[in-house]
């Protein structure tokens, strides 16, 4: 019989000893949970494709903080559901736009919550895409002010830290010489640097109201099966000032989070979107998987990868979770 001295089982046979040579811990401070704020007052309405997610009013997405805070969660990110939308996404950057009003009140009813506000446009544009169109084209260039001009409206409402999605080239610089021409140099930039055009966003759309009336976003997102060109993106993001760089989604391009990782010496965060939450809502729902489980196995790969953020809709059950078990 073969004299085995190596027994990877021995560290596995009890669960304190499990827990003390665990390699990746998750913990509440990871955890960034994303908030939809629409128009009205005593608006709480749940999107049918992301059970557990509501489109918020002011008053009751401030409540909402609130109690987030109260369980732990300590970051927030708000994305927004004008009551009109036009062309040029005015709403976006109105000083009394839904997401403006939403950061006001969150910074007055719990001040130590670290509110981010997703810096883009099309939630706001009638025609759903990012920047502005002209015929069947999304312009670049032209983009860029607006996308700037709604950075600032966040950080002057007091937002800690703004993400500009659009995948606009540029707009990182756009946005950092704009505050810091305002006197907002202390404001962070979380850059979603790789952003990939995925099927995975279709609840997200429901929810934001941010479906494209015509085309895709695929000439501006990232084509998924391309991996040097997220370095590249990753790598100009971080040339014109982003404090923070995203992957977006997470745990469908883990690959592509560990490659960020390990080439940036700044902080990563990844998304944990809409469709790979609700793919685990779904299945826990018809009882094919233990929906705890497969959640914090999910945040742990993400993690894992490489994460010091992640954003996702299960951030309050996570966090739950953690402090139930102790250790996961």
């Amino acid at each position: 019989m073969t004299n085995l001295i190596h027994r990877p089982r021995r560290l596995r046979r009890l669960a304190a000893v499990r827990s003390l040579v665990r390699e990746v811990r998750l913990s509440r401070d990871d955890f960034v949970l994303p908030l939809f704020v629409c128009a009205g007052k005593g608006v709480r309405r749940e999107v049918s494709s992301m059970p557990g997610v509501f489109n918020l009013s002011v008053d009751e997405v401030t409540r909402e903080a609130s109690s987030a805070f109260d369980k732990g969660v300590r970051s927030v990110i708000l994305f927004g559901l004008p009551e009109a939308k036009d062309e040029v996404a005015t709403g976006a950057y109105a000083e009394d736009g839904v997401v403006q009003q939403a950061i006001r009140a969150i910074r007055t009813a719990v001040p130590d919550l670290v509110v981010i506000a997703d810096t883009c446009l099309c939630e706001y544009t009638s025609h759903g895409h990012c920047g502005v169109v002209r015929g069947s084209e999304v312009l670049n260039d032209e983009s860029l002010e607006l996308i700037a001009k709604t950075a600032l409206s966040q950080a002057e409402a007091g937002a800690d830290i703004v993400g500009p999605s659009a995948m606009m080239d540029g707009q990182v610089a756009a946005i950092r010489e704009t505050l810091d021409a305002s006197g907002f140099e202390h404001i962070a930039i979380m850059a979603y640097a790789v952003k990939y055009a995925s099927a995975f966003y279709g609840p997200f759309r429901e929810a934001a109201d941010s479906a494209p009336a015509f085309g895709d976003r695929r000439a501006y997102q990232m084509d998924p099966p391309n991996a040097r060109e997220a370095m590249r993106e990753a790598e100009l993001d971080y040339s014109e000032g982003a404090d923070i760089l995203m992957v977006k989604p997470a745990s469908v391009y883990l690959d592509i989070l560990r490659m960020v990782r390990d080439r940036f010496d700044v902080p990563v965060a990844a998304y944990h979107v809409s469709g790979e939450y609700a793919l685990i809502k779904a299945a826990a729902q018809k009882g094919w998987i233990d929906e705890e489980r497969a959640m914090l196995e999910t945040l742990t790969s993400i993690k894992r990868a490489g994460a010091d953020i992640i954003l996702t809709y299960y951030a309050r059950e996570a966090i739950e979770a953690i402090t139930r078990l102790g250790s996961v």
